[in-house]
């Protein structure tokens, strides 16, 4: 049948233009997508919904800018392409999490383990520093309060806060990189 009865058929929206049209291009269609999404499958898929999409759109299709042909390769092309974006959207919100997960496993291992060398040294103070120390870093006091709250004069607590963190810093000597980095935000604090 001659391409401008297909266009017209398919224009006046006969029916009977779509099987026409499907035999005449579908298995050009079906290669072009193909090769693009390279899954039988899904190149099937992709082929039906081109058709339809033609189906949809036919009055938009204009001759006097290019063949019908061209026309349907460029939806068949487009609904390919679309595709494998969205594939890899998918494939990259799969990995997203996953990799989410690995990060957050070795974060919380890696504060597990801080926070346990930490519990370690702070289980070698002598128990007035150390007291003085979980008030001040752990529990939010401030100095002023700690002295009233162990009834100890404001320049014992400090003090007390002084040694503990010397030696805090003896015993802290051959930790990791990234414990020294947490212990030195911890005395930092102090000074601020």
């Amino acid at each position: 049948m001659h391409q401008g009865i297909l266009i017209e058929l398919l224009q006046e929206g006969n029916r009977k233009a779509i099987p026409l049209i499907y035999d005449k291009y579908s298995g050009a269609l079906y290669g072009i997508i193909l090769r693009i999404v390279k899954s039988e499958e899904v190149a099937a898929e992709i082929l039906q919904d081109t058709f339809v999409k033609v189906w949809q759109k036919r009055m938009m299709y204009d001759a006097t800018r290019g063949r019908l042909y061209t026309w349907m390769m460029n939806i068949a092309r487009n609904l390919s392409l679309n595709h494998l974006q969205s594939k890899r959207a998918k494939q990259q919100e799969k990995i997203q999490p996953l990799e989410n997960n690995v990060y957050n496993l070795k974060s919380s291992y890696k504060i597990r383990e801080e926070s346990m060398d930490v519990e370690d040294l702070l289980g070698k103070l002598d128990e007035k520093y150390r007291q003085v120390i979980e008030l001040a870093y752990f529990q939010g006091y401030t100095q002023k309060e700690i002295s009233e709250k162990l009834k100890m004069p404001l320049g014992t607590v400090k003090s007390c806060i002084k040694i503990a963190l010397r030696e805090l810093k003896k015993f802290y000597l051959g930790k990791s990189l990234l414990s020294t980095a947490i212990m030195l935000i911890f005395i930092s604090l102090n000074h601020l």
